[in-house]
């Protein structure tokens, strides 16, 4: 750590970009995990800011870098996969700001997959037996849970994660299900998952911090387990400041002072840049932010104080005829954090987003817009 810090002067600095809620536990999380990245770096500064739904913006601690005089600024995206966020929303920001004030960023790579990514995941994992000491490895299921992306480069490294596990610590099976966008949506994964016959499934949710989406997770799962008595539903924690998961955070920061970031780019199965079956329309798609109404609006909710309780998504669950007519590919109305008001701000922004083309698959997001009360409210 030291060889890196000498490589640091007092004009570059480090900035964490997040993707923001509206969820204050999720924001402390956050931001505990900002501070235990400085900590590895006591004499750099190091910032963050948020993409969307919270304070400061990305522009917001661009701009305090550079009131401190920074010229180079080491950009590290905090998000576990390379999807639209990663890919468009936040270069296309920093390139902006750059261009605009002179200011040298480096855009560091997601966390992606690694072993410290895998090992702080089946640390998570693990600690589900070690409170449950009667539990075997090899008689249990391990269901981890995707955020849910368009980009079908995104999805399948969740799968990879969940085999990785599977292997590291010698499970009986493991399967893949997402919070959203994509397919299959967890209770309806979860539904398929029960035929296997395995008595205790462990559900992980592969997510950096609470929020709305980790709560549906665990309300979609208590809704199989109420018809699945006999099955052990045990909850592994989310990642959040896991010592791996930091470790990993200056790995990305190492990999810019090295200069061995485009080294380490995977660009093969990515849809903007290959041939990508199923996906072509979006080779060459230009690359822009898509965030700007919405950067750093900072409105916390006040119905989950601090964590999440779901009242929000709950009470918007029925969604209205424009927001089934208005489906960008993105998935359903659910997946951005409070509903009722990211529609508000969709009704005045246009997103340039193609159109993702399993929106309507069966076990997707439209499995939440079917009228009926199997579906909807339970």
């Amino acid at each position: 750590m030291d060889n890196l810090d000498s490589k640091l002067t007092n004009q570059i600095a480090i900035l964490i970009c997040g993707h923001g809620s509206r969820n204050k536990l999720a924001i402390t999380e956050f931001q505990e995990l900002t501070k235990l990245i400085q900590k590895r770096y006591p004499n750099i500064l190091v910032e963050y800011g948020f993409l969307e739904f919270a304070k400061p913006s990305i522009v917001d601690a661009l701009d305090k870098l550079k009131d401190n005089s920074i010229k180079k600024i080491i950009a590290i995206p905090a998000m576990l996969f390379a999807a639209g966020h990663v890919k468009n929303d936040i270069p296309s920001l920093l390139m902006n700001y750059s261009s605009k004030t002179g200011i040298e960023i480096i855009y560091g790579r997601e966390l992606g997959i690694n072993n410290l990514m895998i090992s702080a995941a089946c640390e998570r994992v693990k600690d589900v037996f070690k409170q449950n000491n009667t539990l075997k490895p090899e008689e249990s299921l391990l269901v981890v849970v995707g955020r849910g992306s368009s980009d079908p480069d995104a999805n399948s490294n969740v799968s990879k994660i969940t085999r990785m596990i599977v292997e590291g610590i010698g499970l009986g099976w493991g399967e893949t299900v997402f919070s959203g966008v994509t397919f299959p949506l967890v209770e309806a994964g979860l539904k398929n998952v029960v035929r296997l016959g395995y008595k205790n499934i462990i559900i992980f949710p592969y997510f950096l911090f609470s929020g709305v989406l980790v709560t549906r997770i665990k309300r979609q799962s208590d809704l199989v387990a109420i018809n699945n008595p006999h099955i052990s539903f045990l909850h592994a924690k989310y990642l959040s400041s896991q010592s791996y998961v930091v470790d990993t955070f200056v790995e990305r920061i190492g990999e810019i002072l090295n200069n061995e970031v485009k080294d380490l780019m995977n660009c093969s199965t990515c849809k903007y840049r290959s041939n990508l079956f199923g996906f072509e329309k979006e080779v060459g798609m230009v690359q822009e932010s898509h965030h700007d109404h919405v950067e750093g609006l900072g409105i916390s909710c006040d119905l989950c104080d601090p964590e999440c309780n779901g009242a929000c998504e709950i009470q918007n669950q029925i969604p209205t005829h424009n927001q089934e007519k208005s489906n960008l590919g993105e998935g359903d109305y659910l997946e951005h954090e409070h509903v009722e008001a990211h529609q508000h701000e969709h009704n005045h922004h246009h997103h340039h987003h193609s159109i993702y083309p399993n929106s309507k698959h069966p076990l997707g997001p439209i499995t939440l817009r079917l009228p009926n009360e199997d579906q909807i409210l339970r």
